[in-house]
């Protein structure tokens, strides 16, 4: 049972003078549900989108029993909440002691590397251990993404041939794994992903047991609305069907944004206001790290009094609480151009990235309290049915 019906309910009631998710565990499980039952594969939750045990839960509820963590924290997070969780260890780089703590403590068999001496690492942390899937992180374009990943990890050419040859002698089963990018707004950077690493794979000449297409799955923002997430799955499905080197293979997912931005949303206050700029009281070193530093376009709107507010509408751009410059949220956001201090601003999709990016800087920003709320996702973005923007979205 949802505690508040929405955001302005939450605004009404309790009048918070600190920022308050609005969590809704309900669009994490219909997400959930949409992978688990459309993709042509497993799905691993990227843990590091939002890590929040209730968001977590949700989507353990929903069916997902497959995690992807970055961490030893997030390992243990997963271990301590679902005893039966398959928990990948995808960061190329990791700590010796963690990868040994993840493989003894708490059963993680999945790990993976882009270098000689990471998969040195591995063995020598698990005891030269005999049942381990090892997952060569490939590098691949990150061109149609929002924000590349392609410069920190990842390995191709010559290096990559020979590093899947060793990998290949000492794992149990053997993986590939790439990301195409966060917010990849083209179902063509899959094909093409895919591509390369088969050119890979036949050039090593190895069996593969995994082919990992990563996350980049996208969510649509004002301004920036991609293809429905059918298209990527059909994109995906129809290129592994064709690759000659991946019988008996199977196909895995990591998608962390498509899973949660629609989980939670946040309520804002404003506490000043000069001219077109507004005064919040969460920002850059908050939940809004994405909107002041990528300026990622939030959808917003005003809530008053328990309403939605209505009226003529006026461009703004936001300043956090901090006393700092950085702090600023570019936008437009379109707002009432009357809004003034004390009014509530509800900023939404930030079930992904939000939160989980929050610093103490200057002694603000979190711990947030959360509450749960039981409108649908959408209802700040737009007008459409349910079922409308679940078609735009999903494709069915």
């Amino acid at each position: 049972m949802a505690d508040y019906k929405d955001a302005a309910d939450v605004a009404a009631r309790l009048q918070p003078h600190h920022p308050v998710f609005c969590a809704r565990p309900q669009a994490a499980g219909a997400a959930a549900r949409v992978f688990l039952e459309q993709f042509p594969g497993e799905t691993f939750y990227a843990v590091k989108a939002n890590p929040a045990p209730w968001l977590l839960r949700s989507l353990y509820e929903a069916g997902v029993r497959r995690f992807e963590v970055a961490s030893i924290n997030e390992v243990r997070l997963i271990a301590s909440l679902f005893a039966d969780a398959d928990i990948a260890f995808m960061n190329p780089v990791k700590p010796e002691e963690a990868i040994a703590e993840a493989y003894h403590r708490h059963g993680v068999r999945i790990f993976a590397l882009d270098t000689v001496s990471e998969i040195e690492k591995i063995l020598r942390a698990t005891g030269d251990a005999t049942d381990l899937t090892l997952c060569l992180s490939h590098a691949v374009s990150g061109e149609g993404a929002q924000i590349s990943l392609t410069r920190k990890y990842g390995i191709d050419g010559d290096d990559a041939v020979g590093l899947l040859q060793r990998m290949r002698a000492r794992a149990r089963r053997l993986g590939v794994a790439f990301h195409v990018g966060s917010q990849a707004m083209s179902p063509a950077a899959f094909a093409a992903a895919m591509d390369a690493v088969e050119r890979t794979i036949v050039r090593a000449g190895v069996i593969v047991d995994v082919l990992n297409v990563g996350g980049g799955f996208p969510c649509a923002y004002p301004g920036m609305t991609p293809p429905p997430l059918s298209a990527y799955f059909d994109v995906i499905r129809d290129r592994f069907e064709s690759m000659l080197v991946t019988e008996n293979c199977a196909l895995w997912c990591e998608p962390g944004r498509a899973l949660c931005a629609d989980a939670a949303s946040l309520l804002v206050r404003v506490e000043g206001r000069k001219g077109d700029d507004l005064y919040i009281n969460d920002g850059a070193y908050g939940a809004l790290f994405d909107a002041a530093h990528l300026n990622w376009p939030f959808p917003a709107r005003a809530v008053r009094a328990g309403r939605v507010a209505t009226g003529d509408t006026a461009p703004f751009s936001f300043y956090g609480p901090t006393c700092d410059d950085l702090d600023h949220m570019p936008g437009p956001f379109t707002l009432p151009a009357d809004i003034g201090v004390g009014a509530y601003i509800e900023i939404g999709r930030l079930g992904a990235y939000g939160e989980a990016m929050a610093t103490r800087f200057n002694g603000v920003g979190g711990p947030y309290k959360t509450v749960h709320v039981a409108d649908a996702a959408d209802a700040h973005l737009t007008t459409a049915t349910q079922e409308e923007n679940e078609e735009a979205r999903y494709g069915f």
